[in-house]
């Protein structure tokens, strides 16, 4: 899996009842044509990253089929998830200094 394009978002939380900050990260992936997440057109994760003081960490996510915007029922491996969550820490970091 190779992230190519990504965008991010802070989520405001106008009750104040989440401690910390919130981002939601839009990832489009690349997927070998082999593995059981390989779609044709495509797929796209929205990962909710959370933020208190140093520690960052991903809340959820959810697969999205980009031809037909629908979720698809499937779970990252561990390897994938702590790479994405690599990723989305490196972009908070660089954002925010």
């Amino acid at each position: 899996m190779d992230i190519t394009h990504f965008s991010v978002e802070e989520i405001l939380d106008p009750t104040n009842i989440i401690e910390g900050k919130r981002f939601e990260f839009l990832l489009d992936v690349e997927i070998d044509e082999d593995d059981e997440l390989y779609m044709e057109a495509g797929i796209e994760i929205r990962v909710l990253i959370g933020q208190k003081d140093e520690e960052v960490r991903l809340v959820s996510y959810f697969i999205i089929e980009k031809a037909g915007n629908e979720y698809l029922d499937f779970a990252l491996e561990d390897e994938e998830e702590a790479m994405i969550l690599a990723f989305c820490k490196e972009q908070l970091i660089a954002e925010q200094q």
